[in-house]
Protein backbone atom coordinates (compact mmCIF):
# COMPACT_ATOMS: atom_id res chain seq x y z
CA UNK A 1 0.00 0.00 0.00
CA UNK A 2 1.24 3.63 -0.30
CA UNK A 3 2.87 5.35 2.83
CA UNK A 4 6.12 5.52 4.70
CA UNK A 5 6.81 2.02 6.55
CA UNK A 6 6.38 2.14 9.93
CA UNK A 7 9.91 2.35 12.25
CA UNK A 8 8.45 -0.60 14.46
CA UNK A 9 9.89 -4.11 14.45
CA UNK A 10 8.34 -7.20 13.16
CA UNK A 11 6.50 -9.26 15.69
CA UNK A 12 6.20 -12.70 15.35
CA UNK A 13 3.47 -14.77 17.05
CA UNK A 14 3.37 -18.81 17.50
CA UNK A 15 -0.33 -19.97 16.93
CA UNK A 16 -1.66 -22.95 17.97
CA UNK A 17 -4.01 -24.69 15.16
CA UNK A 18 -6.11 -27.97 16.45
CA UNK A 19 -10.07 -27.93 17.09
CA UNK A 20 -9.27 -26.53 20.31
CA UNK A 21 -7.38 -23.76 19.15
CA UNK A 22 -10.68 -22.72 16.53
CA UNK A 23 -11.29 -19.67 15.60
CA UNK A 24 -8.06 -17.78 16.31
CA UNK A 25 -7.78 -14.15 16.85
CA UNK A 26 -5.40 -12.03 15.07
CA UNK A 27 -4.62 -14.21 12.07
CA UNK A 28 -6.35 -11.91 9.65
CA UNK A 29 -4.11 -9.14 10.43
CA UNK A 30 -0.56 -10.83 10.08
CA UNK A 31 1.26 -9.48 7.20
CA UNK A 32 2.78 -13.43 6.96
CA UNK A 33 1.67 -16.41 8.16
CA UNK A 34 3.84 -20.07 7.73
CA UNK A 35 2.17 -23.01 8.20
CA UNK A 36 4.19 -25.99 9.84
CA UNK A 37 3.95 -29.53 10.53
CA UNK A 38 5.24 -30.13 14.17
CA UNK A 39 4.82 -33.50 16.28
CA UNK A 40 1.92 -36.19 15.67
CA UNK A 41 1.02 -34.11 12.18
CA UNK A 42 -0.54 -31.17 13.60
CA UNK A 43 0.19 -28.02 12.15
CA UNK A 44 1.14 -24.72 13.87
CA UNK A 45 1.42 -21.17 12.39
CA UNK A 46 4.19 -18.43 12.51
CA UNK A 47 2.15 -14.87 12.11
CA UNK A 48 4.02 -12.21 11.64
CA UNK A 49 3.20 -8.88 12.01
CA UNK A 50 4.03 -5.34 11.09
CA UNK A 51 1.82 -3.40 9.30
CA UNK A 52 -1.06 -4.03 11.46
CA UNK A 53 -0.71 -4.50 15.53
CA UNK A 54 -4.17 -6.40 16.93
CA UNK A 55 -4.84 -6.20 19.97
CA UNK A 56 -5.29 -9.68 20.38
CA UNK A 57 -4.08 -12.68 19.02
CA UNK A 58 -3.91 -16.13 19.77
CA UNK A 59 -4.17 -19.09 21.09
CA UNK A 60 -0.03 -19.00 21.63
CA UNK A 61 1.69 -22.16 22.15
CA UNK A 62 5.25 -23.65 22.50
CA UNK A 63 7.94 -22.88 20.21
CA UNK A 64 9.75 -25.23 17.86
CA UNK A 65 12.94 -26.21 16.10
CA UNK A 66 11.87 -24.37 12.38
CA UNK A 67 10.95 -20.82 13.93
CA UNK A 68 14.47 -20.05 14.47
CA UNK A 69 15.23 -20.35 10.31
CA UNK A 70 11.89 -18.47 9.61
CA UNK A 71 12.88 -15.68 12.30
CA UNK A 72 16.09 -14.92 12.23
CA UNK A 73 16.26 -12.54 8.71
CA UNK A 74 14.26 -10.47 10.87
CA UNK A 75 15.86 -9.67 13.89
CA UNK A 76 12.52 -9.26 15.52
CA UNK A 77 10.49 -9.74 18.49
CA UNK A 78 9.29 -13.44 18.70
CA UNK A 79 6.32 -14.57 21.26
CA UNK A 80 5.45 -18.29 22.32
CA UNK A 81 3.98 -20.08 25.78
CA UNK A 82 8.07 -22.24 26.11
CA UNK A 83 8.84 -24.99 24.95
CA UNK A 84 11.16 -28.13 25.93
CA UNK A 85 14.58 -26.66 27.05
CA UNK A 86 17.01 -27.74 24.24
CA UNK A 87 14.63 -25.85 21.76
CA UNK A 88 14.85 -22.99 23.69
CA UNK A 89 18.56 -23.57 24.10
CA UNK A 90 18.45 -22.72 20.14
CA UNK A 91 16.24 -19.81 20.66
CA UNK A 92 18.78 -18.20 23.28
CA UNK A 93 21.60 -18.94 20.73
CA UNK A 94 20.07 -17.04 17.84
CA UNK A 95 20.78 -13.52 18.87
CA UNK A 96 19.06 -12.16 16.22
CA UNK A 97 15.65 -13.22 17.96
CA UNK A 98 14.40 -11.04 20.97
CA UNK A 99 12.02 -13.62 22.62
CA UNK A 100 9.01 -13.70 24.65
CA UNK A 101 7.49 -15.99 26.69
CA UNK A 102 4.80 -16.19 29.31
CA UNK A 103 7.06 -15.13 31.85
CA UNK A 104 9.27 -12.20 30.12
CA UNK A 105 6.26 -10.84 28.36
CA UNK A 106 3.82 -11.62 30.81
CA UNK A 107 2.43 -8.01 31.22
CA UNK A 108 1.70 -8.00 27.58
CA UNK A 109 -0.13 -11.61 28.24
CA UNK A 110 -3.55 -13.20 29.37
CA UNK A 111 -5.31 -16.23 30.39
CA UNK A 112 -8.99 -16.64 28.19
CA UNK A 113 -12.05 -17.57 30.48
CA UNK A 114 -13.50 -18.40 27.00
CA UNK A 115 -11.08 -21.25 26.55
CA UNK A 116 -9.21 -24.47 28.53
CA UNK A 117 -6.02 -24.06 29.35
CA UNK A 118 -3.71 -24.76 27.46
CA UNK A 119 -5.24 -23.60 24.12
CA UNK A 120 -6.13 -20.02 26.37
CA UNK A 121 -3.14 -18.07 26.10
CA UNK A 122 -3.62 -14.09 24.53
CA UNK A 123 -1.74 -11.27 23.83
CA UNK A 124 -1.56 -8.24 21.94
CA UNK A 125 1.19 -7.66 19.53
CA UNK A 126 1.55 -3.81 20.36
CA UNK A 127 1.84 -4.47 24.31
CA UNK A 128 5.05 -7.24 22.99
CA UNK A 129 6.42 -4.73 20.62
CA UNK A 130 6.79 -2.20 23.17
CA UNK A 131 9.19 -4.32 25.71
CA UNK A 132 11.65 -4.66 22.76
CA UNK A 133 15.01 -3.47 23.32
CA UNK A 134 16.45 -0.86 20.71
CA UNK A 135 18.43 -3.61 18.96
CA UNK A 136 14.90 -5.07 17.82
CA UNK A 137 13.13 -2.22 17.40
CA UNK A 138 14.11 -1.56 13.63
CA UNK A 139 11.89 -2.63 10.82
CA UNK A 140 12.70 -5.83 8.44
CA UNK A 141 14.02 -6.11 5.35
CA UNK A 142 10.93 -6.56 3.35
CA UNK A 143 12.10 -10.13 2.58
CA UNK A 144 9.48 -11.16 0.01
CA UNK A 145 9.23 -9.24 -3.26
CA UNK A 146 6.31 -7.43 -4.22
CA UNK A 147 4.84 -6.19 -7.46
CA UNK A 148 4.54 -2.19 -6.64
CA UNK A 149 4.72 1.19 -8.97
CA UNK A 150 2.51 -0.85 -11.47
CA UNK A 151 4.64 -3.91 -11.65
CA UNK A 152 2.20 -6.92 -12.30
CA UNK A 153 2.91 -10.24 -10.05
CA UNK A 154 4.75 -12.90 -11.58
CA UNK A 155 1.97 -15.48 -11.52
CA UNK A 156 -0.11 -13.48 -12.80
CA UNK A 157 1.75 -12.44 -15.94
CA UNK A 158 3.38 -15.64 -16.43
CA UNK A 159 1.13 -18.33 -14.67
CA UNK A 160 -1.66 -21.10 -15.28
CA UNK A 161 -5.09 -20.27 -13.96
CA UNK A 162 -5.84 -22.03 -10.78
CA UNK A 163 -9.04 -22.21 -8.80
CA UNK A 164 -8.11 -24.16 -5.91
CA UNK A 165 -5.25 -25.72 -4.44
CA UNK A 166 -5.97 -28.69 -1.67
CA UNK A 167 -2.64 -29.60 0.15
CA UNK A 168 -1.94 -32.85 1.93
CA UNK A 169 0.71 -31.32 4.44
CA UNK A 170 -0.05 -34.14 6.35
CA UNK A 171 -2.54 -36.77 7.83
CA UNK A 172 -3.83 -34.34 10.24
CA UNK A 173 -3.50 -31.01 7.66
CA UNK A 174 -4.82 -30.75 4.76
CA UNK A 175 -6.02 -26.91 3.93
CA UNK A 176 -7.63 -25.63 1.15
CA UNK A 177 -6.87 -22.37 -0.69
CA UNK A 178 -9.58 -21.45 -3.05
CA UNK A 179 -9.84 -17.68 -5.51
CA UNK A 180 -12.38 -15.70 -4.88
CA UNK A 181 -13.00 -13.16 -8.16
CA UNK A 182 -15.66 -11.23 -5.63
CA UNK A 183 -12.59 -10.78 -2.76
CA UNK A 184 -9.90 -10.73 -5.01
CA UNK A 185 -8.35 -13.88 -2.18
CA UNK A 186 -7.22 -16.77 -1.72
CA UNK A 187 -9.71 -17.95 1.14
CA UNK A 188 -8.74 -20.76 3.23
CA UNK A 189 -10.40 -23.83 4.36
CA UNK A 190 -9.61 -26.72 6.81
CA UNK A 191 -10.65 -29.59 5.14
CA UNK A 192 -14.64 -28.85 3.65
CA UNK A 193 -14.52 -26.23 6.78
CA UNK A 194 -13.94 -22.14 5.94
CA UNK A 195 -11.05 -21.57 8.24
CA UNK A 196 -12.74 -18.41 10.50
CA UNK A 197 -11.21 -16.07 12.64
CA UNK A 198 -12.69 -15.37 15.86
CA UNK A 199 -13.77 -11.63 14.47
CA UNK A 200 -13.18 -11.56 10.67
CA UNK A 201 -14.76 -14.19 9.52
CA UNK A 202 -13.19 -16.64 6.74
CA UNK A 203 -9.47 -16.05 6.59
CA UNK A 204 -8.31 -14.47 2.76
CA UNK A 205 -4.60 -13.57 1.92
CA UNK A 206 -3.10 -12.39 -1.63
CA UNK A 207 -0.49 -14.69 -1.92
CA UNK A 208 0.01 -18.57 -0.99
CA UNK A 209 3.43 -19.48 -1.41
CA UNK A 210 3.93 -23.84 -0.79
CA UNK A 211 7.79 -23.98 -0.16
CA UNK A 212 8.98 -28.07 -0.59
CA UNK A 213 11.60 -28.82 1.81
CA UNK A 214 13.10 -31.89 3.37
CA UNK A 215 11.48 -32.29 6.89
CA UNK A 216 13.55 -34.63 9.24
CA UNK A 217 13.47 -35.68 13.39
CA UNK A 218 14.81 -32.60 15.54
CA UNK A 219 16.24 -35.06 18.04
CA UNK A 220 13.85 -33.09 20.57
CA UNK A 221 10.95 -35.83 21.28
CA UNK A 222 7.56 -34.42 22.46
CA UNK A 223 4.94 -36.59 24.89
CA UNK A 224 5.73 -40.77 24.75
CA UNK A 225 8.90 -40.03 22.51
CA UNK A 226 7.28 -38.40 19.44
CA UNK A 227 9.51 -37.52 17.19
CA UNK A 228 9.37 -33.15 16.37
CA UNK A 229 9.62 -32.19 12.57
CA UNK A 230 12.29 -29.85 11.69
CA UNK A 231 13.12 -28.76 7.90
CA UNK A 232 16.04 -27.84 5.96
CA UNK A 233 15.63 -24.73 4.59
CA UNK A 234 19.41 -24.45 3.64
CA UNK A 235 20.04 -24.22 0.48
CA UNK A 236 17.31 -24.43 -2.48
CA UNK A 237 14.14 -25.88 -3.35
CA UNK A 238 10.70 -26.24 -5.46
CA UNK A 239 8.52 -23.16 -4.76
CA UNK A 240 4.73 -23.00 -6.24
CA UNK A 241 3.46 -19.30 -5.72
CA UNK A 242 -0.21 -18.28 -6.26
CA UNK A 243 -1.19 -15.03 -6.82
CA UNK A 244 -4.65 -13.73 -8.52
CA UNK A 245 -6.22 -16.89 -9.26
CA UNK A 246 -3.15 -18.01 -11.39
CA UNK A 247 -0.24 -20.08 -10.20
CA UNK A 248 3.73 -20.77 -11.42
CA UNK A 249 6.31 -22.99 -10.02
CA UNK A 250 9.77 -22.23 -9.69
CA UNK A 251 12.27 -22.00 -7.03
CA UNK A 252 12.59 -21.21 -3.11
CA UNK A 253 16.62 -20.12 -2.08
CA UNK A 254 17.66 -19.35 1.63
CA UNK A 255 21.66 -19.27 2.48
CA UNK A 256 21.64 -19.21 5.83
CA UNK A 257 20.16 -18.98 8.96
CA UNK A 258 20.40 -14.94 8.91
CA UNK A 259 19.31 -14.72 4.95
CA UNK A 260 15.76 -14.09 3.99
CA UNK A 261 13.95 -16.45 1.44
CA UNK A 262 13.83 -15.48 -2.07
CA UNK A 263 11.72 -16.64 -4.63
CA UNK A 264 12.56 -17.28 -8.50
CA UNK A 265 10.48 -18.07 -11.62
CA UNK A 266 11.69 -20.36 -14.24
CA UNK A 267 13.55 -18.21 -16.14
CA UNK A 268 15.78 -17.46 -12.53
CA UNK A 269 13.94 -13.93 -12.21
CA UNK A 270 12.80 -13.17 -9.12
CA UNK A 271 9.33 -13.31 -8.47
CA UNK A 272 6.76 -10.14 -7.81
CA UNK A 273 3.84 -11.21 -5.51
CA UNK A 274 0.84 -9.25 -5.38
CA UNK A 275 1.10 -6.68 -2.27
CA UNK A 276 -1.16 -7.55 -0.01
CA UNK A 277 -0.71 -10.96 2.68
CA UNK A 278 0.81 -14.23 1.94
CA UNK A 279 0.76 -17.62 3.39
CA UNK A 280 3.79 -19.72 2.93
CA UNK A 281 2.93 -23.32 3.36
CA UNK A 282 5.62 -25.51 4.14
CA UNK A 283 5.00 -28.98 2.70
CA UNK A 284 7.36 -32.04 3.75
CA UNK A 285 9.19 -32.89 0.68
CA UNK A 286 8.19 -36.56 -0.70
CA UNK A 287 5.79 -36.63 1.99
CA UNK A 288 3.36 -34.19 1.33
CA UNK A 289 1.38 -33.59 -1.69
CA UNK A 290 -1.17 -30.91 -3.56
CA UNK A 291 -3.59 -30.51 -6.51
CA UNK A 292 -4.79 -28.05 -8.11
CA UNK A 293 -8.18 -27.25 -9.95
Amino acid sequence: MAGDVKDRPAVAVKIENTHAARPQSGLEDADVVWETIVEFDVSRFIAIYHSHYPEEVGPIRSVRPVDMNVLAPLEGVFVYSGGQSGILRLVRDTHQIFALDENTGSSAMWRSRQRFAPHNLYGSVKGFAELAPESHSSSPDPGLAFAIEGATPTAVAEGEKVSRISLNMSVAAQPTWTWSKDKKMWMRSEGSEPFMSATAGQIGTQNVVVIEAKQFDSGFNAQNNAPVPDYDLDGMGVAHVLSGGKMITGLWEKSALTSALTLYDKNGKEVLLEPGRTWVELLPKSQGSFSTK
